[in-house]
């Protein structure tokens, strides 16, 4: 039986579990970490967005990551600062910009 006090503790346990391989110096099989993963989407789907979830966010830069990842179609980035992803994305255009210059045949 699942209650809201067991799904917690089951987050709170995914979630460690993934720092812990996050943050491995060995490592880390692809299938064990792609299982925690799935573990993780299934029990964030029966877990409100309450402030033990954005406590677990704020605490957990690896969780608070794939949070935004599985978000990313309905919300964007919207756990990254914007200053830092507008960078990003300045970088990017200027590395294509630069990519494109060097394709450029000259005469």
């Amino acid at each position: 039986m699942n209650t809201p006090m067991t799904t917690r503790r089951n987050l709170v346990t995914l979630v460690q579990i993934l720092a812990r391989m996050e943050r491995s110096s060995v490592p880390v099989d692809a299938d064990q970490y792609r299982s925690v993963i799935e573990h993780l989407k299934d029990e964030l789907l029966g877990h409100p967005h309450d402030a033990g979830l954005e406590a677990l966010l704020a605490a957990v830069p690896e969780f608070a990551e794939l949070y935004e990842n599985l978000q990313y179609e309905y919300a964007g980035l919207c756990r990254s600062p914007l200053e830092a992803g507008v960078r990003a994305e300045q970088a990017a255009r200027a590395a294509i910009a630069a990519a494109a210059r060097k394709d450029t045949p000259t005469a």
